[in-house]
């Protein structure tokens, strides 16, 4: 299904170079980041941690592209006892692997630590990239004139002279991008021209096994996983490719919690939920993780009309279904048709990312539910499945005027939207109507679709 997280699938169609930024943990790697792409896009905070998936980000510098990729605060394996610690350092050491450049990140207004001593052993032992060294915080330096100075202790690491950047106010990001090209060499110097892979974003409540579901799918440890609730927040980009060759871009987000949920300050949360709905309004195709072990709840509803608003097709998959006895199926799907029947028309795939059960079905899905969204249906036959269901069920009367719908036409896709002609409004009974019409004639499956109404009056009153 996939290739291997540090094979060519990883980073098939991204541009090159590829620029891993690691270092230990709260040195600024994320603000840094989002120096360098020019916004927001990495979550940061004071507190150290918060970074934990590895996550991609596309930066333009004269001209040329250029792939970062963001992780969390590497540890040497005797220093990271915790498991979400480990894994936060493995996903490091991933990224590294993938990496055409890495720099290490560290904190010019201290002195090297023992950490920082590690990492830069790390990195001269594994890293077959070349390996840069960035002073971040050099804004805060004593002498900013001669910051050659006061970095010469950095010479210990063996990495050679650190490159002093600032994050917060971006000095020396345009000379760390350009020294990122020299070392990279060709790199990068043609563009890829391919059209970009259909982005299917992964959503749901949180500890649904969305981080499991993509690494069982990517067949590697993509993104970090772990009991706790809330463990992913960054919205996690994961190349995988289909058995017939294609590439999906899919992006595992942090689970959205109720907005109660969300503490008043707390800015992580905050900022991932953010990240989660960016990703769905970005997204072509939506996977709505449930969890088959769990009532379907109000929370799972909000999100698929988040969905259904944004326009994006939609993949319902029922995860963790080997947990769940022949009881709750039959319970799981009575609470699909209740609480979920205004998305009916997605698909439901039932899954395992344990045993990998149901798992070759989700491409299939994806594919299908991505035809729906672009489906474009000639007027011509547009206008014939008017005709016979004004026909089956005339649409009712205005006041006690006849309500006269005279043709049809589809003036977009992604999502389809359907604009009926008529003389007078139809009320919104009549309109599920003829969007249940219009799927029973033509499909549309997984997407969601817009019947919309052009009132144009008689040729009398126009004339008037």
């Amino acid at each position: 299904m996939s290739a291997p997280a540090d094979g060519p699938g990883e980073t098939a169609g991204l541009p090159r170079p590829i620029v891993a930024i690691v270092g230990r943990p709260n040195v600024g790697k994320s603000t840094l980041v989002n120096r360098l792409a020019g916004g927001r896009p990495a979550i940061t905070e004071e507190t150290p941690g918060v970074t934990r998936d590895r996550t991609t980000h596309l930066v333009e510098w004269r001209g040329r592209d250029v792939t970062v990729i963001d992780t969390g605060g590497w540890l040497a394996a005797e220093r990271g006892t915790d498991p979400l610690s480990s894994a936060v350092s493995a996903q490091a050491e991933q990224a590294v692997a993938g990496a055409d450049v890495v720099v290490l990140v560290v904190d010019a207004t201290g002195a090297p630590t023992e950490e920082d001593l590690a990492a830069a052993r790390w990195l001269r032992r594994s890293a077959s990239a070349a390996v840069m060294l960035a002073a971040n915080k050099a804004d805060r330096l004593a002498d900013l004139r001669q910051p050659e100075v006061e970095l010469a202790e950095w010479h210990v690491l063996g990495l050679g002279e650190a490159l002093p950047v600032s994050g917060l106010h971006g000095t020396g990001s345009g000379d760390l991008l350009d020294a990122v090209f020299a070392a990279a060499g060709d790199l990068g110097e043609e563009q890829h021209s391919a059209p970009r892979p259909p982005a299917v974003a992964v959503v749901g409540r949180p500890n649904v096994g969305k981080s499991s579901l993509l690494n069982a799918m990517a067949a590697s440890q993509r993104a970090v996983v772990d009991e706790r609730p809330g463990t992913t927040r960054d919205a996690v980009d994961s190349l995988i490719t289909g058995p017939d060759g294609t590439v999906y871009r899919f992006v595992d987000t942090a689970g959205l919690r109720r907005p109660a949920k969300v503490r008043a300050g707390a800015s992580t949360e905050y900022y991932a939920s953010v990240r989660t709905t960016a990703a769905i309004e970005a997204a072509d195709v939506v996977l709505l993780v449930l969890d088959a072990a769990e009532p379907i709840g109000e929370q799972d509803q909000k999100l698929a009309r988040q969905i259904v608003d944004a326009g994006r097709a939609l993949v319902l998959v029922a995860n963790q279904w080997d947990r769940v006895d022949v009881e709750r199926q039959e319970a799981f799907d009575a609470e699909r048709r209740r609480q979920l029947g205004f998305v009916s028309f997605a698909e439901l795939i039932r899954t395992s990312a344990a045993t990998g059960r149901g798992l070759q079905r989700v491409l299939p899905a994806v594919d299908r539910a991505l035809a729906g969204w672009s489906q474009r249906v000639p007027t011509s036959q547009l206008n014939a499945w008017l005709a016979d269901a004004v026909a089956a069920t005339p649409p009712p009367l205005q006041g006690q005027r006849p309500v006269r719908l005279r043709y049809a036409t589809q003036p977009r896709v992604c999502p389809p939207r359907v604009v009926v002609f008529g003389n007078a409004e139809i009320p919104e009974p009549y309109r599920r109507y003829l969007e249940r019409t219009l799927r029973e004639r033509f499909g549309f499956g997984g997407s969601p679709i817009e019947v919309g109404m052009r009132v144009r009056p008689r040729w009398e009153q126009r004339r008037t």
